[in-house]
């Protein structure tokens, strides 16, 4: 089968279109995928590039990629959720990595059954940027509603799934920041109603702009956690990043490390980790609120969620730009501007098949 890989580490531009054995059934529960697409996240393009390659030894060629969306075509003989033919949608787990592909597989407990009204195309950008967004908002101690949600980065892939998910299931105040020339973009995109308050951060500060101690939550997609700390309530407010860095001790017990060779996060690194996050929280613990990294913890019933949000109509995709598997160099290009996270709108989606 064709997939995207490379021979070592690598940027985009080293990025290549080779020939794979296709995955077949060895376990149980196993699900066999045909991809029909698949979305390009941050962390894809920057863990090809060896952001791990201190603390895991990957296995070469490196097949990228975990968001994909596609048609079960085998299943082993313990899978009770799905059957052949079934349209379903996964983030893969770290162990099974290689959504750019024509095929995949994973045990069925991260699969789930695509939402409905979507296309291949629109159901393989929901995964890990929606179920990440998902997951930060269930650990504010409380209930939203009503109360204000700062989401810096609105258009981007995450940031685009929180608000809806902030407005729509949560029923909170939403402020973002975007660039100038995507102001407009986000009642275009989102809805009318969804942003109430819009922040165009290259003409204006948002800590000059946001009242201090007036924000809930804020959910950091960027590594601005500790920088916006001012904005949130004394006592209960709650800033999450997904964009800094975590304790040693949560690297080690997350998904990431859930691999079959068990790695372990070498002395010095995870000393470095846990110091750097003790010091984050003892920041944050100085304005009286709390500060936290958070892992994704890929399942199939949290896509589950977010497939009966999505056919509700609460919630969609934004799909900023698709490519094809077979255009390598457009790939390329496509790669490295979430790469580089600057430019792009929404989520980018690599188109493997014909529905």
């Amino acid at each position: 089968m064709l997939s995207i890989c490379i021979p070592s580490y690598a940027k985009p531009s080293g990025y290549g279109l080779a020939n794979v054995p296709k995955p077949v059934v060895d376990a149980e529960t196993d699900v066999v995928i045909k991809a029909y697409a698949a979305s390009i996240n941050p962390i894809d393009t920057k863990k090809a590039d060896g952001l791990m390659k201190m603390i895991v030894k990957d296995s070469f060629p490196y097949k990228i990629g975990y968001d994909c969306a596609g048609v079960v075509t085998e299943i082993g003989s313990g899978v009770t959720k799905f059957k052949v033919g079934d349209k379903v949608y996964v983030r893969l787990p770290d162990s099974h990595r290689g959504a750019w592909s024509e095929y995949c597989k994973c045990p069925e407990e991260f699969v789930a059954l695509k939402p409905e009204g979507m296309t291949f195309e629109d159901a393989a950008a929901v995964p890990l940027a929606a179920m990440t967004a998902l997951q930060a908002f269930r650990k504010y101690k409380g209930d939203l509603s009503g109360k204000t949600v700062f989401v810096p980065a609105g258009l981007s892939g995450t940031g685009s799934y929180a608000i809806q998910i902030a407005k729509k299931i949560y029923g909170a105040k939403v402020i973002t920041t975007v660039s100038t020339s995507k102001v407009p973009m986000i009642k275009e995109l989102l809805g009318e109603d969804m942003v109430d308050e819009v922040i165009d951060y290259t003409t204006s500060d948002p800590l000059s702009t946001i009242p201090k101690g007036s924000v809930d939550f804020i959910f950091d997609t960027i590594g601005i956690a500790i920088d916006y700390l001012s904005l949130l309530r004394p006592e209960t407010g709650m800033v999450i990043s997904i964009a800094t860095t975590p304790s040693g001790d949560d690297f080690q017990s997350s998904s990431a490390m859930r691999l079959p060779s068990k790695p372990k996060i070498p002395f010095v690194i995870y000393f470095l980790l846990n110091f750097m996050d003790m010091v984050r929280k003892w920041r944050a613990s100085r304005w009286k609120v709390t500060y936290s990294y958070m892992f994704l913890d890929a399942n199939g019933k949290d896509l589950d969620t977010l497939r009966e949000w999505i056919d509700k109509g609460s919630v969609k995709s934004i799909v900023g730009a698709t490519v094809d598997l077979n255009d390598i160099e457009s790939l390329k290009k496509a790669c490295q501007t979430v790469h580089d996270g600057k430019g792009g709108v929404g989520k980018t989606v690599i188109k493997i098949a014909e529905d």
